[in-house]
């Protein structure tokens, strides 16, 4: 299982070790450790000399050596590292997502983001302002694929599309991000159209169809909404700078705005075809 060290450059805030003590010990329904555990756990991150636990709590015992090797902050990435780990999961491995998620939420604050792709742990740099989902998610998505798409496999493929669309977005690739939610939403009318009412393709049939004539195919079968339909075209604009003489020609490149409103469409999209997939 390979592990990737060298994103962080600077020592963690305070604030942030103290948070990065409470996840190591794990309170707060997280993956718990016995004091000694903690130790084990370190040791196991790669550091040496880690001493035994005299008479200190487990939080303030884990924050001490934390701020011990504040001013390594390769030191502190191997324990990010390890935290992302499977192996430290064996027992219970549905913690790993959970704690990934814990260590994210204030880790963003420091331009980094753990991370767990195909089992290979890693840190990478992110824009803090990820901190604030409300900036870039104005529509919450309230369907899953499994919600909208019938064929399992087809269902997990988009799936990964969105996860992929995420990982560009939270590393601030936002022209690829925009492609991908582009070529997702494709994906997902695409699918719907031939599950729900294949005659609607008409002789053009599914390997033939464009972005924009599935989505209004979609609107006028009452799938999506119109304001959905309408953003659903600007975003079908935006993924054809997969070409790059199109971003060329336009002279203008997508931003995290650009990011915004294509989120809204894609989020929309997918819970107006939640909603009204046949039952």
């Amino acid at each position: 299982m390979t592990q990737t060290q060298g994103a962080m450059s600077a020592p963690l805030d305070t604030n942030t070790l103290k948070e990065l003590a409470r996840v190591i010990c794990g309170d707060d329904h997280l993956f718990y450790r016995r004091a000694f555990e903690i130790a084990h756990f370190l040791q196991n991150a790669g550091w040496r000399d880690v001493p035994d636990i005299d008479g200190e709590s487990r939080a303030e015992w884990t924050l001490d050596r934390l701020l011990e090797r504040r001013t390594q902050p390769s030191e502190l990435e191997k324990v990010l590292l390890r935290l992302a780990d499977a192996r430290e999961y064996y027992d219970e491995p549905d913690q790993l997502p959970k704690v990934l998620a814990a260590v994210n939420t204030f880790l963003v604050h420091e331009g980094l983001r753990l991370e767990n792709p195909g089992g290979r742990p890693r840190l990478v740099p992110c824009d803090p302002a990820l901190a604030h989902p409300g900036q870039h998610a104005p529509v919450e998505l309230k369907a899953t694929m499994a919600d909208i798409i019938a064929d399992q496999r087809m269902a997990a493929l988009l799936g990964r599309r969105l996860d992929e669309a995420r990982t560009c977005f939270a590393n601030g690739a936002h022209v690829a991000a925009v492609i991908m939610l582009g070529s997702l939403l494709e994906g997902v009318l695409l699918t719907a159209v031939q599950e729900r009412d294949a005659t609607l393709l008409g002789r053009k049939g599914p390997n033939n169809m464009n972005l924009g004539e599935l989505i209004d195919i979609c609107y006028k079968a009452r799938w999506i909404d119109a304001d959905v339909t309408n953003f659903s075209h600007a975003l079908r604009d935006y993924r054809n700078f997969v070409h790059p003489h199109r971003e060329f020609r336009e002279a203008h490149t997508p931003d995290r705005d650009t990011l915004n409103v294509s989120w809204y469409v894609v989020n929309g999209a997918l819970n107006d075809l939640a909603a009204t997939r046949p039952s």
